[in-house]
């Protein structure tokens, strides 16, 4: 994988934001594969797709790319408010790319956000534009990362060191029983493996109960808090995502 963007491909454009498009999205098309089943390349979708910008051939999972300069930031903006929530609550909400690279024009990192991540909690409304604006009343919103959970976050490539192909595959494919979840069932599988990731790679019952008012906050019609937690710690283990070590501890496997 070369981490260097092909320059020659903007000689056309001036406007810096087209010229970064241009380029990231070339990079992606000829240096990327597909996280789920590692085919390449991937495919993409003619100008103004409303969401995607990807897809694969091969198993039809479908990709938008986020780039910008400098580090990962935890709050990514985005398009059309009404737009991105219509499409995550689809049945073919795209999986999310993004992507960092340096003033050189090569990348520092590229992960990928799989699309069983993505809630309307996490997408973040903004403010309507003025009525002096040119899109007067349009409303934007934002991606908040923080929401996402450690195991959602999957690297191609870190820190300008490129991930093994399998290791992605394998991460990537690891948390695909979360699609088969209903939305409220998902949500608290979610909610739980952020509490994980607030703990060591061992813990305890006892820890994950402490979150208990955290989650009775964002789930205030449920009044048995712990035996939730114990049915998610159940659903994790099962999964592969958690280990049981003994009676009331466990250890984390991603």
């Amino acid at each position: 994988m070369n981490l260097n963007f092909d320059q020659s491909l903007a000689k056309n454009y001036r406007s810096p934001s087209q010229i970064i498009r241009v380029l990231s999205e070339a990079w992606v098309a000829h240096q990327s594969y597909c996280p789920n089943c590692s085919a390449e390349p991937l495919a993409e979708y003619a100008n103004n797709q409303p969401v995607a910008d990807f897809y694969c051939s091969n198993c039809n999972e479908q990709y938008e790319l986020k780039s910008k300069q400098g580090k990962i930031s935890n709050i990514i903006n985005d398009g059309a408010y009404k737009t991105m929530i219509e499409r995550i609550n689809s049945d073919d909400n795209p999986s999310f790319f993004f992507l960092t690279y340096s003033k050189s024009l090569s990348v520092n990192n590229f992960l990928i956000v799989p699309k069983q991540f993505f809630t309307p909690d996490i997408i973040i409304q903004r403010k309507p534009l003025s009525a002096t604006a040119r899109r007067a009343g349009w409303v934007g919103c934002n991606i908040d990362l923080r929401h996402v959970p450690e195991s959602g976050k999957v690297f191609l490539v870190k820190d300008q060191q490129v991930i093994p192909r399998d290791h992605v595959t394998q991460q990537f494919q690891k948390t695909l029983f979360l699609r088969e979840q209903s939305t409220i069932s998902r949500g608290w599988t979610l909610d739980i493996l952020q509490c994980i990731d607030r703990l060591g790679t061992t813990f305890s019952l006892n820890q994950v109960y402490a979150f208990a008012d955290d989650l009775k906050i964002k789930h205030p019609h449920n009044n048995h808090i712990p035996d939730k937690i114990r049915q998610q710690l159940q659903v994790l283990r099962d999964k592969g995502m958690i280990e049981f070590l003994s009676r009331g501890h466990y250890r984390k496997l991603y």
